[in-house]
């Protein structure tokens, strides 16, 4: 390459100078010889990298060795069979100028050849680009890069994706090149937020697939052979409707004839032995959502003599959802005497109770991570609220005084789900309203109700 005259006094910093040496035959010792491709397909010439040993072993250990060790390489000519042109360019890129240029087709093979030369610096800005790149379109394939190289952060983000946008997930190109032992993760997972006809769908989808990469009959038999007996055993046939199951399933063939018999016999309520099949529904994510903004620790009197008091709450939400719980504040090492219910507002009607004892244990605040003193009373079972309709929360507790929480706003927004609280109009009343008092953070699920195939 052609050098400017003087050009080390027109670059003042030590970074500029090395920068400009960047891909440089000047005071090049060695060479790289990489592929290069273009489009699905490599050009045969390979393509060469001028370097210096000195930049790259103050970079990377692996380099250091390389160049450097006992038993280190002296040519200067050395080919990187696993390193493709563009990638291998933008790690040279960031030894010589702390700067990298990612982009989708490059920002794998630069995290790979960020671990494989051990530069961490530069494994986390792949990892960074990858989680602020995220949709459901490329999920997978960031998924399983994160898991190879132990990026837990990079695949908790993948695996929220996966849980919330489920069906986007699944129905991505990506989804189909997965691994089986992927699939099974996917397979037992909880938190997924889809009808379970449809993930079954999805399984189909990626048997036939993998049969036709491996050029294999695309049968029952088989398809059942590629996706395993876990993935099969944990699909929840038993929640789906009778009619899925016929129109959906059946069809398949994945099922053998003796399980369709016991599946028609669960349906007909005639079965008598174990389905061997998990027969709940997967509930989604779920969420804690916390009411107030400040907490304060103690002055929330109650009687101790087995006369206590009522706390009530008014609330609506804009989406349908699950409601699992509500935590209440207590005192350290304290116990409360308890009778909760929900109840219908207008039709003045009891959705769900829970009566008992409960003890309270120290909590991290959902909202903002702040510990503090309180228990869960857990509605057994969940309640499904629809949306735009109004509901209370009734809580009569008899026990020492507790915590409360103060600043609470009319309106909060959690996950996709706007909570509007009121003060409630129902007297006698302790003095919870919607800015302060008790029901400190609701548990709760978006609700998947079921739908017409």
């Amino acid at each position: 390459m052609f050098q400017q005259e003087n050009w080390q006094t027109k670059r003042t910093t030590i970074r500029e100078r090395t920068e400009f040496m960047f891909n440089n035959d000047l005071f090049s010792d060695v060479k790289f010889l990489v592929r290069k491709r273009i489009g699905d397909s490599y050009i045969k010439s390979k393509q060469v990298i001028s370097a210096h040993k000195f930049v790259l072993s103050i970079g990377s250990p692996v380099f250091e060795a390389m160049f450097y060790s006992e038993l280190a390489d002296s040519s200067d000519s050395i080919e990187l069979p696993d390193g493709e042109y563009e990638s291998v360019l933008e790690l040279f890129r960031y030894l010589y100028s702390d700067e990298v240029k990612l982009n989708g087709s490059n920002v794998m093979g630069v995290l790979y050849l960020a671990k494989k030369y051990i530069v961490p610096s530069l494994a986390d800005k792949c990892t960074e680009y990858l989680a602020e790149n995220l949709d459901p379109s490329n999920v997978f394939s960031v998924l399983q890069c994160a898991l190879k190289y132990h990026e837990s952060m990079l695949a908790e983000a993948c695996w929220r994706m996966v849980d919330e946008q489920t069906e986007e997930a699944l129905g991505s190109e990506g989804f189909c090149s997965i691994d089986r032992s992927l699939l099974e993760a996917i397979a037992i997972r909880d938190t997924l937020f889809i009808d379970e006809v449809d993930l079954f769908r999805s399984f189909d989808s990626w048997a036939t697939s993998n049969c036709q990469k491996q050029g294999l009959a695309v049968d029952g038999e088989m398809k059942r052979k590629i996706l395993g007996e876990q993935v099969v055993k944990s699909t929840r046939f038993p929640i789906m409707t009778q009619e899925e199951f016929a129109v959906v399933v059946l069809d398949t063939k994945i099922l053998t004839q003796e399980e369709i018999v016991r599946f028609f016999q669960f349906f007909s309520s005639t079965l008598t032995a174990p389905l061997g099949f998990p027969e709940t529904k997967r509930p989604g994510i779920i969420y804690r959502c916390g009411r107030f903004e400040r907490l304060q620790y103690d002055c929330w009197f109650y009687n101790i003599d087995g006369n206590g008091f009522t706390d009530y709450i008014d609330f609506v939400v804009d989406r349908d959802i699950v409601l699992y719980g509500i935590y209440l504040f207590g005192g350290e090492n304290s116990s409360y005497n308890v009778s909760l219910k929900v109840n219908y507002f207008h039709k003045n009607s009891c959705l769900t109770s829970r009566t008992g004892t409960f003890t309270s244990k120290q909590l991290k605040y959902s909202t903002t991570g702040e510990e503090y003193f309180g228990y869960e009373i857990r509605l057994e079972p969940p309640v499904h609220l629809i949306k735009d309709t109004w509901y209370q929360i009734e809580a009569y507790i008899s026990g020492p005084e507790s915590g409360y929480g103060l600043s609470s706003l009319d309106t909060l927004l959690w996950h996709g789900v706007t909570f509007t609280f009121s003060t409630s109009r129902l007297p006698p009343r302790h003095g919870t309203t919607y800015a302060r008092g008790q029901f400190c953070e609701f548990v709760f699920s978006l609700y998947r109700g079921p739908r017409k195939l």
